[in-house]
């Protein structure tokens, strides 16, 4: 009883998290620019380096403005890509990001711990006021893209809306990003942005039912993921992402077989 006790806001965070995250990776992984999430996060680690350099204890307000800046950034990702290859900018802005976070922790007292701090999160002692304010701002945003799901998914399945509608999907999405950092880290955050959405698009290419499916595997990896960190004492952030990755790894699998055993028994070679 004391485990479910102190696991429970872990698990409800996680569920948070995979809500809001799984919705944008069907967006990401539609678009192909699956490293933005990580290369957006590290940009808004820069700002959370910062307020541990400056001893800024409210590190939300650092993240959200480097959180903008980045989205601002790549809301010009599009018009970037016909210049040079998107994903190799995004790598750019990675690398640089990740280097200048190293630099300002490199000058900071305690360093290496606010850099693990940055990477894992502090997901194990999230208070029910974290939780309660992650809740309101995505369900904001949430609402939001919902309201204007036709604009949104125009916009990644079409191409279509311009920019304006560009730069609004960008800034939501690194608003949400600047809370999630600050609760869970860099690693869990990407994990729970595109695994959950592979999960769903191994059985379906439709928005709705990968949502569903992503959202189901999620949770369920959440929990074998916090318990077996708690039960063997594991850091809880990499723990729930190894999960997370085998229950993906597990079902790619069991979707090759069956595949392969389809064309077997029909004897057709052909996907």
């Amino acid at each position: 009883m004391e485990a479910l006790s102190f696991l429970f806001y872990p698990f409800l965070a996680c569920v948070v998290l995979i809500l809001i995250h799984a919705y944008f990776g069907i967006h990401i992984l539609e678009r192909g620019i699956i490293f933005v999430d990580i290369a957006l996060a590290q940009f808004i680690g820069i700002g959370i380096a910062l307020s541990f350099f400056l001893s800024y204890e409210n590190t939300y307000v650092m993240s959200v403005i480097f959180a903008i800046l980045g989205a601002s950034i790549l809301s010009f990702s599009r018009r970037f890509g016909r210049f040079v290859n998107i994903e190799a900018f995004i790598g750019v802005l990675y690398i640089f990001s990740f280097a200048v976070s190293i630099l300002i922790l490199d000058r900071s007292p305690h360093g290496a711990e606010e850099f693990k701090a940055i990477l894992s999160g502090n997901i194990l002692w999230l208070t029910p006021k974290d939780i309660i304010s992650a809740v309101i701002l995505y369900g904001i945003i949430g609402s939001f893209h919902f309201i204007f799901r036709k604009k949104f998914l125009a916009l990644t399945f079409e191409g279509g809306n311009g920019f304006f509608w560009e730069f609004l999907f960008f800034v939501t999405f690194a608003l949400v990003l600047a809370k999630s950092v600050q609760m869970a880290g860099i690693l869990q955050v990407f994990s729970f942005l595109i695994i959950p959405a592979l999960i769903g698009r191994l059985y379906t290419r439709d928005p709705f039912r990968i949502l569903m499916i992503g959202w189901i595997a999620g949770f369920a990896a959440s929990i074998i993921g916090i318990g077996i960190s708690y039960k063997i004492d594991l850091p809880t952030a990499p723990m729930t992402v190894a999960s997370l990755s085998l229950v993906f790894l597990v079902l790619l699998v069991v979707k090759v077989i069956g595949r392969s055993l389809e064309k077997t028994v029909t004897g057709n070679d052909h996907d």
